[in-house]
C-alpha cells in the first residue's frame, strides 16, 4: 500500500500482534525429569528444613556448654592474656609463627587473611564451568578443601597449644573481700613480693593462684611458703623473711576468706 510518493508502512516481526499475547507463565521443564522441583513449596521447605535442624543444634549447644564469664576487665592488668572465641582461633594461632609476627606482623594480619578473602571474591572469575559436581570442578573444590584444612589444623594448634590452666586462673572470679593492707600481714606479704604474683588483693593472676578463702592452715601455708608446691609454681625458698614474719604471714592469708 502506498501512501505519498516513495512512502511504505512495513510490518515489524519483533512485535506482537494484539490479542495474540501469551500470559506469563514460566518455562515447562517437564522434559528434564528428576533434574528440576518448584521453588515453592519444595525446594524453600527444604532449605527452612535445614536451618531449623542447625539451629536446634546450636541451640542444645550453648545450653550444654554456655559461655564461660571471667572476671571484670581490669585495665591495669597488663599479665591478662586475652583468648578469642574459637571461630577466630585460627588466626589468632596464625600470628604466633615468625613469619606472621613481630616485624612481620603486616603478613599474618592483613596479607595471608587478605590473600584467602581475595580468592573466595575471585572464586565466581576463576571457575565459571556450569558443572555441579565437585570432581568436576577441580579448582574450586581443591581451594575449598586447602581452606578447610588449613583453618581445622590451625585451630586445632592453638587449643592442644593454649594453656587452658593458667587461662582460667588469670580470668577466675574471685569472691571480693577487704583486704587490710594497713596490717602487718599484709605489709608482710607485700615487702616479700608476693604482690607481684598473687595481686594486692590477693586475688592471683596467670601464674599463680587467689589466695581468698584457700581453706589452709596456717601451717599448710607456712609450709608452701618454705618448700613451694608440687607442680612447680611455686617453688622453694621463694620466702626470704624470718620465722617471725613467716608466722604472721601464713595467719595473715589463711585468715582471709571471701564474702
Amino acid at each position: 500500500m502506498h501512501r505519498g510518493k516513495g512512502m511504505k508502512f512495513v510490518g515489524d516481526s519483533r512485535v506482537p500482534a494484539a490479542g495474540h499475547r501469551k500470559p506469563n507463565i514460566s518455562k515447562d521443564y517437564s522434559e528434564y525429569p528428576g533434574k528440576t522441583e518448584a521453588f515453592w513449596p519444595n525446594f524453600l521447605l527444604k532449605e527452612w528444613m535445614v536451618g531449623a535442624v542447625f539451629l536446634v543444634g546450636f541451640l542444645c549447644l550453648t545450653v550444654a556448654h554456655p559461655s564461660p564469664l571471667e572476671k571484670i576487665a581490669d585495665p591495669s592488668d597488663t599479665a591478662y592474656i586475652p583468648m578469642p572465641d574459637w571461630y577466630f582461633l585460627f588466626l589468632y594461632q596464625l600470628l604466633k609463627y615468625s613469619y606472621a609476627s613481630g616485624p612481620y606482623n603486616i603478613i599474618g594480619a592483613l596479607v595471608i587473611p587478605g590473600l584467602a578473602f581475595g580468592a573466595l571474591l575471585l572464586a565466581p572469575f576463576l571457575d565459571r564451568g556450569p558443572e555441579r559436581h565437585p570432581a568436576k570442578r577441580p579448582l574450586a573444590t581443591g581451594f575449598m578443601l586447602l581452606a578447610i584444612a588449613g583453618v581445622t589444623y590451625l585451630t586445632w594448634e592453638s587449643v592442644v597449644t593454649h594453656d587452658w590452666e593458667a587461662a582460667a586462673e588469670q580470668g577466675k572470679i574471685v569472691a571480693e573481700v577487704d583486704i587490710d593492707t594497713s596490717s602487718e600481714g599484709y605489709q608482710i606479704y607485700e615487702a616479700n613480693g608476693c604482690i607481684n604474683c598473687h595481686g594486692n588483693q590477693l586475688e592471683g593472676g596467670p601464674a599463680a593462684p587467689s589466695l581468698v578463702g584457700t581453706g589452709l592452715t596456717p601451717e599448710e601455708v607456712a609450709d608452701i611458703a618454705i618448700n613451694g608446691t608440687e607442680s612447680g609454681k611455686m617453688l622453694p625458698g621463694m620466702f626470704t623473711g624470718t620465722d617471725e614474719e613467716l608466722t604472721k604471714l601464713s595467719e595473715f592469708i589463711s585468715s582471709v576468706e571471701g564474702e
